[in-house]
C-alpha cells in the first residue's frame, strides 16, 4: 500500500494565503479532495495524510471534515495553539476525532529559538497523552534548536517535514548533513522525503541533484524511519505529481521490496497510527 504522507487542501483565500505570491499562480486556486483523488488513483496511491497549511483551528476542522467525507484521507496533521494555556483542552476536543493523527506549527516562519520557548514546550509535552505526532517544519538554520527540542521529549514522536528544506540547487551543505545525523540519532524522530522539488532555484531540477540529499537521509535515518510525501499541490510549482512520485521510486529502485514497502507506506502507517 502506498501512502502519501504529506499533502494539503485549501479553498483559496487571497488574504489568508498571501504566501502564495505572483510567482506561484499555478496554485492560486482551490485544491480539494475531489481534485486529488483521481491523481492518487492514476498513480496507484491508496491513501494520504492531509497536513495543515493555515494556523487556525478552523483549518483543523476543515481537514477533519475532508477526512470524514473522503475515506482515502487516512489521517490529519492539524493545528492548535501549542502556546495557549488552554492547549490540553483543545487537544482533548480535537482528539475525539479518530482522524487527528498529529499537530504542526509553521516554525519556519518563527524566530530560530521559537521551539525553545517555555509555552511552546509545555504544549509539546501534552501531545503524547493523546498519541499525537508532532511534525517539525523548519529551515536548516533552525535545525540545531529542533535537535534541542527533540532531546527534551524522548517519549514524543516527531516527524521532520521536507528534510528541513535545504537549498537543493546549491548542493550539499556540511552543516545540514551534520545536523540531520544528529537529529536522526534520536530514535523517536522520522523524516518525510517530501517538498524537495520546490527547494530548487526557479523550480528547475534534474533527478541527480537530489541523490546526495537522499543518500544523507537514508544514511542517517535508515529505511524504517523515512516516508514518501508529495507535498501536493505545492509540488505543482516544480513538477506534476507523477514526476515527484517517480523521483522517489527511481531513487529506491534497487532497494529490497521490504524497504520499498516501508518507505512508500508502512512507515507512515506505523508513525501516524493510520
Amino acid at each position: 500500500m502506498i501512502i502519501d504522507s504529506h499533502q494539503h487542501f485549501w479553498i483559496y483565500d487571497a488574504v489568508r494565503d498571501s504566501w502564495i505570491d505572483e510567482t506561484m499562480s499555478v496554485i492560486r486556486k482551490d485544491f480539494l479532495p475531489k481534485d486529488l483523488k483521481p491523481i492518487l488513483d492514476a498513480n496507484h496511491v491508496e491513501g494520504c495524510i492531509a497536513v495543515q497549511a493555515d494556523q487556525s483551528e478552523k483549518e483543523t476542522e476543515f481537514l477533519l471534515q475532508c477526512a470524514e467525507q473522503n475515506p482515502f484521507i487516512k489521517g490529519v496533521v492539524g493545528w492548535v495553539d501549542l502556546c495557549d494555556d488552554n492547549v490540553e483542552a483543545r487537544l482533548s476536543h480535537f482528539s475525539k476525532n479518530k482522524n487527528l493523527k498529529g499537530i504542526r506549527h509553521i516554525v519556519q516562519a518563527e524566530k530560530d529559538d521559537f521551539v525553545l520557548g517555555e509555552d511552546f514546550q509545555r504544549g509539546i509535552s501534552k501531545l503524547s497523552t493523546f498519541n499525537l505526532v508532532y511534525d517539525i517544519l523548519v529551515f536548516p538554520s533552525q535545525l540545531e534548536n529542533a535537535i534541542k527540542l527533540v532531546e527534551k521529549f524522548p517519549d514524543q514522536k516527531f516527524v521532520l517535514d521536507h528534510i528541513a528544506k535545504p537549498q537543493i540547487s546549491e548542493g550539499l551543505n556540511e552543516k545540514w548533513v551534520k545536523n540531520i545525523k544528529q537529529l536522526a540519532a534520536y530514535k523517536n524522530v522520522a523524516c518525510k522525503i517530501s517538498g524537495m522539488v520546490t527547494e530548487t532555484e526557479n523550480f528547475n531540477w534534474t533527478p541527480d541533484q537530489f541523490t546526495p540529499f537522499l543518500d544523507s537521509i537514508v544514511n542517517a535515518f535508515g529505511t524504517d524511519r523515512i516516508m514518501f510525501g508529495s507535498d501536493w499541490p505545492v509540488c505543482l510549482l516544480a513538477g506534476e505529481y507523477k514526476s515527484v512520485l517517480q523521483l522517489i521510486e527511481n531513487y529506491f529502485i534497487d532497494f529490497s521490496n521490504e524497504d520499498k514497502k516501508l518507505i512508500m507506506g508502512r512507515n507512515a502507517i506505523k508513525y501516524y497510527n493510520l
